[in-house]
């Protein structure tokens, strides 16, 4: 800028206005029309621990030492003969990849799927769950662990109903936890999808697929609080021992479990 001449800057300067003008905000059919915008895709990798959830309202329920990662396994549903995950055992949730978009009808979709081609894996623990109050303490359950692979799922913010569908498909490899009050355990309990086949396993027959509809709507009274509704859920579900006083009593087994036409109201009271 030095060795500019004053005649020479003026001139740049006077050039300079006009262009500046040049340039206004799009409009939103302009904005529209731009190409090329494709979202937001997340990969996720996490463990979550929580020392205490409390939830009061007179009382108290305690939910202590909560935690979410992976299982840490290669072996779950053995009888397929392959790790179902594709990745490398790790105690971390991860292999999940999130892409987030906005359809042109305003809709928001949020899918969750795994980064490799299989599953995702999760483990989820926690410690003794307390009701408390004047009373004293009573723990109603402790020990909970639960190994589960998520094949895919899917958030839909529906602007059109304004309501929220979630879609997701889910195999419990191996679900534990003791009812201490009342001196049982549950252990080895197994939920699958209500086709899947112990002596011919097919891994596209593993998921039990989860589908529910989210929105406002009304109670028996007519006062709009929290609706959910789901058509269909099936599954097998299954129990390798029932524990009463510490010895296992037998198995469960339930075959084909169809739960139908459910529609729930939440409000407060």
């Amino acid at each position: 800028m030095k060795g500019l001449k004053p005649t020479m800057l003026a001139l740049c300067v006077a050039g300079a206005a006009p262009a500046a003008m040049a340039f206004q905000p799009l409009d939103e059919i302009s904005m529209g029309n731009i190409t090329g915008q494709a979202g937001v895709t997340i990969e996720l990798e996490t463990r979550l621990n929580i020392d205490r959830f409390i939830y009061t309202d007179e009382g108290s329920l305690v939910i202590n030492d909560i935690s979410v990662g992976g299982t840490n396994r290669i072996d779950l549903f053995p009888e397929l003969g392959f790790n179902l995950t594709g990745a490398a055992p790790s105690d971390k949730l991860d292999n999940v990849r999130i892409n987030i978009d906005i359809a042109n009808d305003g809709d928001a979709i949020i899918n969750i799927l795994p980064m490799t081609f299989g599953a995702v894996d999760m483990r989820i623990t926690t410690g003794a769950w307390d009701l408390t109050g004047t009373d004293g303490s009573t723990t109603i359950m402790d020990n909970f662990q639960m190994d589960m692979l998520i094949g895919s799922g899917t958030i839909r913010v529906d602007t059109a109903t304004d309501t929220l569908r979630l879609l997701t498909d889910i195999a419990i490899d191996d679900m534990d936890f003791d009812i201490p009050f009342l001196a049982m355990g549950i252990r080895d309990l197994r939920l699958t999808g209500a086709d899947y086949d112990l002596q011919a396993p097919q891994p596209l027959r593993l998921f039990a697929n989860v589908d529910l509809d989210i929105f406002k709507g009304a109670n028996a009274a007519g006062t709009e609080v929290l609706a959910i509704e789901m058509d269909s859920f099936r599954a097998d579900l299954s129990i390798g021992g029932v524990l009463i006083g510490g010895t296992s009593i037998g198995s469960v087994m339930l075959d084909d479990l169809a739960i139908t036409n459910t529609s729930m109201r939440i409000y407060g009271h």
